[in-house]
């Protein structure tokens, strides 16, 4: 089972970049937080690629359901989620469920809609349900939330709450691609987009049990201990005004699995707990006014976590 893992990992991995050209760390951290069950979070400046990254990882799965939401400053949270219908000629509510109920979400420029609207991928996104009307609808299938945002100093955005936050398993960004890379895109869309000719890499059941086998990757006792000191040690400090939960620590070895399965290992080892450990963690801090004011960003404050604990052998 295994091998059969490794190999849609590495089809879905091949395939993605078929189309995004230049960014294999982040795509494949990426990719291992879909693997890992959780949702990403990309942030970046316009144009570098953050919804064509996930067009190409659902054309990349045959027989996933793909819905993408355009946020803007009007979208409601039934606009999400969906809402119940009277209809006229059985005088009962029939539920019209929203784009939330597919296994691939596109939340494009989140931070463009109001706090009320983002809050209703919360409960979504935490617990694969959702409730309207007081009616509990289960999110069945693969259930990969993959939502952009602009940086917050852009006009017309509003900054993610913190506990919206949290619910990312993991932040990324994408930059810009070297001189190179840049003239082969050009190649690539000089006559069509290369993710209109996509085809599927693999089907929806490899992508299931690709997801099954990330969690089967063996973890030891010493590296869960290392990942709980990493992330208890954003506490206490005096440049954080918000640490981290244990939900961090849940959400780094998770994505600490899912990238072994890429990487082709059976067993996590600390390099990979520490090439993902800024990209898990950092979204979740909340620097202090004075200490941001310094320069002191979260992945910082990471760097030099990872600098005082020492790895296990």
């Amino acid at each position: 089972m295994i091998e059969s893992a490794f190999q849609s990992a590495r089809q879905l991995e091949e395939s993605v970049h078929r189309v995004i050209r230049g960014q294999d760390e982040s795509v494949r951290r990426i990719l291992a937080c879909f693997a890992a069950g959780g949702h990403a979070l990309v942030e970046d400046v316009p144009g570098t690629g953050k919804t064509t990254l996930a067009k190409a990882i659902a054309r990349s799965i045959s027989g996933a359901r793909f819905k993408r939401v355009q946020f803007t400053p009007d979208l409601l949270p039934t606009d999400i989620l969906g809402v119940s219908v009277l209809d006229p000629r059985t005088n009962e509510f029939n539920f019209h469920p929203g784009p939330v109920f597919t296994d691939i979400l596109l939340a494009d420029e989140i931070n463009r809609a109001s706090p009320r609207t983002q809050s209703a991928l919360l409960e979504a996104m935490a617990e694969r349900q959702a409730t309207i009307d007081g009616e509990r609808h289960g999110l069945d299938g693969l259930f990969f939330v993959i939502a952009t945002q602009n940086p917050v100093e852009f006009r017309g955005t509003y900054p993610l709450p913190e506990a919206q936050m949290d619910r990312f398993m993991l932040r990324s960004s994408l930059g810009y691609v070297t001189l190179e890379e840049e003239r082969a895109i050009l190649t690539d869309q000089q006559d069509v987009h290369p993710v209109d000719t996509l085809e599927p890499a693999i089907d929806h059941d490899a992508a299931a049990a690709m997801l099954q086998a990330a969690r089967d990757i063996r973890i030891s006792d010493e590296l869960k201990t290392y990942i709980v000191e990493i992330v208890s040690a954003t506490r206490g400090r005096e440049e954080v005004q918000l640490a981290a939960s244990p939900r961090a620590s849940l959400a780094l070895m998770k994505v600490a699995q899912a990238l072994s399965l890429f990487e082709e290992r059976e067993f996590v080892t600390p390099q990979t707990i520490q090439s993902v450990a800024a990209d898990v963690v950092a979204h979740r801090l909340v620097i202090e006014p004075e200490a941001r004011l310094s320069g002191t960003r979260a992945h910082d404050v990471i760097a030099a976590i990872l600098e005082e604990i020492p790895a296990p052998a």
